[in-house]
């Protein structure tokens, strides 16, 4: 799983995603990276700038969103797992080390973070925080279609992140010039972190009604949003720097330009020039391109999740593939 991408699947306990390194376990391959991986212990069908609800527009129009929603990340899903079976069961071999068996697809844990861009979409089109708002429901609707059409296919036990502080974010900061009097102690826009809360509150409901709909499934709802607001709002206190400015990036007080991304050249003089370049020390920085967390962030927001203190029910991940009362 990519955080704010979607759909990961790992096999059985005591396994997870996020920081594969810190369990001991292999990264996941993306199944689009089909040539030459080993899906033995599950596969990532998480893209970059993905949403829950489909687009209906182009890549260039949606600002860089993913096509790959999360119907058709399920539909890939519904594919892997047909067409696994059919070559375990039909060629046999080396098939049968690099392809999950049968049961592995109700024994794995099914891992979604997802839900960030589908606010961010609506700000990018210039919707105004009531419109974003209004069609969340819609949004979580779709949402609890995947888990139920996941269920039907087998999978049994669910991590679902909430989605972050998106107030928190320099690009949201920068590009809608979030006046002071609307900003909380932490820096952070709190019209776009209510929106966020209104989000989570409407998931963690969502997630109350799937587990009454699906009696066999184990539901882990991981609240992400304080685990972060907390890292940002308290960055000194946990070793870092400058929680509000991106590592990566050009100009201005958050060092974020919608224009000038992360690794953006120009030419000055006749030559090609990097004028987007990456902090000096990105292990204390908290932000990384104006959007996403640095490696450094991401790594202790895991820390801080990993042992179930951010968890509904409060079980660490390497429980999470067993059913609790």
């Amino acid at each position: 799983m990519i955080s704010g991408a979607s759909l990961g699947i790992v096999k059985p306990a005591p396994v997870a995603i996020p920081t594969t390194e810190k369990l001991g376990l292999p990264y996941l391959n993306a199944y689009l990276d089909a040539v030459g991986s080993n899906f033995s212990h599950g596969a990532n069908f998480a893209t970059a700038g993905s949403t829950i609800r489909p687009q209906n527009t182009t890549l260039h129009q949606t600002g860089g969103f993913s096509p790959f929603s999360l119907d058709v990340q399920f539909n890939q899903f519904n594919d892997f797992q047909r067409r696994t079976q059919f070559f375990r069961n039909s060629k046999g071999g080396i098939y049968h080390t690099l392809l999950p068996k049968a049961e592995d697809f109700s024994r794995a844990l099914y891992t979604f973070d997802i839900g960030q861009n589908d606010l961010a979409s609506g700000y990018f089109h210039n919707m105004s925080i009531d419109q974003v708002k209004a069609y969340v429901p819609d949004v979580l609707a779709q949402f609890k279609s995947t888990i139920k059409n996941v269920y039907s296919r087998g999978g049994r036990s669910f991590w679902i992140h909430n989605t972050g502080p998106v107030g928190c974010l320099p690009y949201i900061i920068e590009l809608h010039k979030v006046t002071p009097d609307k900003v909380d102690k932490a820096g952070c826009s709190t019209p776009y972190n209510e929106v966020a809360k209104f989000f989570n509150h409407e998931l963690k409901q969502a997630v109350v009604q799937l587990r009454k709909k699906l009696p066999l499934a184990a539901i882990t709802y991981v609240d992400v949003y304080s685990a972060k607001y907390s890292l940002i709002s308290q960055a000194h206190k946990h070793g870092f720097e400058e929680p509000l400015r991106a590592c990566c990036g050009h100009g201005g007080k958050y060092n974020y330009n919608l224009h000038i991304g992360c690794g953006a050249k120009a030419k000055i003089h006749g030559k090609e020039i990097l004028i987007a370049k990456p902090c000096k020390d990105p292990s204390v920085v908290v932000n990384w391109d104006g959007v996403h967390l640095t490696q450094a962030g991401n790594k202790w927001v895991f820390e801080q999740i990993v042992d179930g203190s951010f968890s509904d029910p409060p079980i660490p991940l390497n429980m999470a593939c067993h059913k609790h009362p």
